[in-house]
């Protein structure tokens, strides 16, 4: 059986990035946990390709590769830092080029950082609505992370550690169903296709 294809995103337009440090914690500890490898997207990379198109259907070849990893990924996770009470513009870019239909029944991991614990607030507020709009499947667990919180870039804090074990925890658990859920929808293009 194909093994699902993990696809972390940072919705971060500099480098180096603490939002990019905790995607890469989230996708090192599945790796570690469930022997799933993934691929870390990140915007500060990536965001140039993106927005030299204002649809889908104008994306060149790099930037319609990277929405197709997007599409095609079997479980994201996604982080942001927060930026005036919301996500990045660049992540916003990203999803708006994704098809709708794309990201049905996927188990997402959602994760910001930010300057305040109020700020933790905009992943319920504002990333939970995308992935609902995309009816997606965001674990309960999601994961804030304060700039005091991490070290020269790297997560510092053993409450973010214990809270990244626990999103990988539920993504076990719903693991199974993930990989149905896979199988099905590649079924059912492989008989549009035909």
């Amino acid at each position: 059986m194909q093994a699902l294809r993990i696809i972390g995103i940072s919705g971060n337009v500099k480098a180096p990035s603490r939002t990019s440090a905790l995607v890469a914690s989230v996708l090192r500890r599945i790796e570690s946990e469930l022997g799933l490898p993934g691929r870390h997207i990140d915007l500060a990379v990536s965001a140039p390709a993106l927005f030299r198109a204002l649809r889908a259907d104008q994306l060149d070849e790099e930037g319609a590769e990277i929405v197709r990893t997007v599409e095609s990924a079997d479980v994201l996770v996604v982080g942001s830092p927060v930026y005036r009470a919301s996500y990045s513009g660049a992540l916003k870019h990203l999803f708006d080029l994704v098809h709708y239909e794309s990201l049905i029944g996927k188990p997402v991991i959602l994760a910001a950082t930010g300057g305040t614990p109020l700020h933790g607030l905009m992943i319920d507020h504002q990333l939970r609505p995308l992935f609902s709009f995309f009816k997606a499947l965001p674990l309960p667990t999601s994961v804030y992370a304060l700039e005091s919180e991490f070290d020269s870039y790297a997560v510092a804090s053993p409450d973010i550690q214990k809270r990244i074990r626990a999103a990988v925890r539920e993504l076990e658990l719903i693991g199974p169903h993930a990989r149905t859920l896979a199988l099905a929808r590649a079924e059912e293009q492989s008989r549009l296709i035909a």
